[in-house]
């Protein structure tokens, strides 16, 4: 993956179109912003149960978006990541008609995992709750096939989204299916969505047990083999991130955001140090995604919270999901947990400009911070033109994460990156995928708690951020590539 700004993006919510009008977004009005682009599910159908990521056809492109043709093109001009959601297929898919048909004479029966598939002695109590799941309640849904039969299945999300049996041979054959297409049309790096859950066993949290990295492995070298690089999506104690990182390509960087939105709610570094002194250097960094703002990242293991606290106190997560309520003017707090259905524990639904409420240089200097923290960045379609809550598609879904998965209309976007707030951000997005520092180390500077100092060295290149939070100075020092060893540049971080 190339050391540059990446966009992840809906096709036809940034686009309002389909692939075409979004490679001529970013030809045109987006164009030297992205080395790569994460396409969010373009899959049938874009729009079921969870926003495509419940395909009813893993191997088909939404006629509405275009065709693997399309996908081909655009890959041409820029790196494509695509979404292998491993975990579950859709209850309408063709796979489970034909199960619901003919129960287990289908050729599919052994794609859906069911309740004895893990279980085959029964469960007890204790095996039940030391399930993990990200919802409440268990993560079983009763069934009846057309011949009467009933069959208790796994849905880890919703009863809308099967869990497949990735063990069974033909779990194996439906996830090399998608590899191959995925292969032939050009991508070349793919997330796996929801992985930690793909692996169940009796006795165990199915959360992340050992046998979970051990998919993960042969799944990846499956994917090497055909050229495609694997970034893991985990959302877990912070620690177990460290370890899951050492292990794979590339996982996320789920603690900058809350860590990012704590230093400047609070003007105390100190938590954010702590962090990039240990965070994965084979990071993807983030601060909004198609979800909602985690705070599990940065909170104590679940498992034994006495024993292993988290980046911050339970009192300053608190105090944090409190903040992001009262600076979006409550509207994070109709969108979160009880308040909207697809609930779930551990995240925030609101933008990450609502989220510090509209500031421009708050929010630039989050977005400084993201770019000189270590790994390659990633920027969410919404967080790219700073927009704000979409409280009309919140009320007419009901869905909390909607409030940050506007659909832009036909040329609407273009318009948006005329703002000062997003101009201001192109430039510290072109700022980062051209200084040759950023291909060098990256060092935390010693510095107060009130302040923050992020540096990278490349041989004679250099860039560092300044962010001082008592005065309210935020400034980009850097080298002047060809000119004297002592002319510097900067940039002043404002609107």
């Amino acid at each position: 993956m190339k050391n540059q700004v990446q966009l992840i993006t809906y096709v036809d919510r940034l686009s309002g179109g389909g692939l075409a009008e979004l490679r001529a977004l970013l030809d045109g009005p987006l164009a030297g912003l992205f080395g790569g682009v994460h396409l969010l599910p373009f899959f049938h159908a874009i729009d079921g149960a969870d926003a495509g990521f419940d395909p009813i056809d893993h191997l088909s492109v939404d006629r509405r978006l275009g065709d693997w043709g399309d996908i081909r093109e655009l890959s041409a001009g820029y790196e494509v990541m695509a979404d292998l959601i491993v975990n579950h297929v859709s209850a309408a898919s063709p796979q489970f008609e034909d199960f619901y048909r003919h129960g287990d004479a289908s050729r599919h029966a052994g794609l859906f995992l069911t309740f004895d598939d893990v279980f085959p002695r029964g469960a007890t109590e204790g095996d039940l709750l030391k399930i993990y799941r990200p919802r409440p309640g268990l993560p079983f849904s009763t069934v009846t096939l057309r011949d009467g039969s009933r069959r208790v299945l796994w849905t880890t999300f919703t009863s809308q989204q099967l869990d497949i049996n990735v063990r069974h041979p033909e779990g194996q054959a439906y996830l090399r299916s998608i590899l191959e297409r995925f292969r032939e049309s050009g991508v070349r790096s793919i997330r796996l969505d929801a992985t930690g859950y793909a692996i169940k066993k009796a006795g165990t949290g199915c959360f992340m047990i050992p046998e979970t990295y051990a998919f993960i492995a042969e799944l990846t070298a499956q994917a090497r083999a055909m050229g495609i690089e694997v970034l893991v999506e985990i959302h877990s104690y912070y620690r177990r991130q460290v370890e899951i990182a050492a292990k794979v390509d590339r996982v996320y960087d789920f603690a900058l955001p809350p860590l990012v939105l704590h230093t400047l709610f609070t003007g105390n570094a100190r938590a954010l140090k702590s962090w990039l002194a240990i965070s994965p250097r084979n990071a993807i960094t983030v601060l909004d995604t198609h979800d909602g703002i985690g705070v599990i990242d940065v909170g104590a293991d679940p498992a034994n919270p006495a024993q292993s606290p988290g980046l911050l106190s339970p009192s300053e997560i608190d105090a944090l999901v409190e903040t992001m309520h009262t600076r979006s003017q409550g509207q994070s707090r109709q969108a979160t947990g009880a308040a909207a259905s697809n609930l779930d524990l551990y995240q925030v639904n609101c933008t990450y400009y609502d989220a510090l409420g509209g500031n421009d240089r708050d929010y630039l200097w989050a977005r400084a911070i993201q770019f000189f923290a270590p790994g390659i960045p990633q920027v969410y379609y919404v967080g790219l033109l700073a927009t704000k809550n979409d409280m009309e598609l919140l009320r007419r879904t009901g869905v909390g994460r909607d409030i940050n998965r506007h659909h832009y209309r036909k040329g609407e976007a273009a318009l948006e990156t005329e703002k000062p707030v997003v101009r201001a951000l192109f430039d510290l997005i072109r700022f980062r995928n051209r200084h040759p520092s950023f291909g060098g180390d990256f060092k935390l500077v010693e510095s107060r708690d009130e302040s923050l100092m992020l540096q990278w060295t490349n041989g004679a290149a250099w860039s560092r951020l300044t962010l001082d939070f008592t005065s309210g100075s935020g400034e980009i020092r850097y080298s002047i590539d060809g000119a004297a060893p002592t002319a510097e540049g900067k940039i002043v971080i404002a609107v």
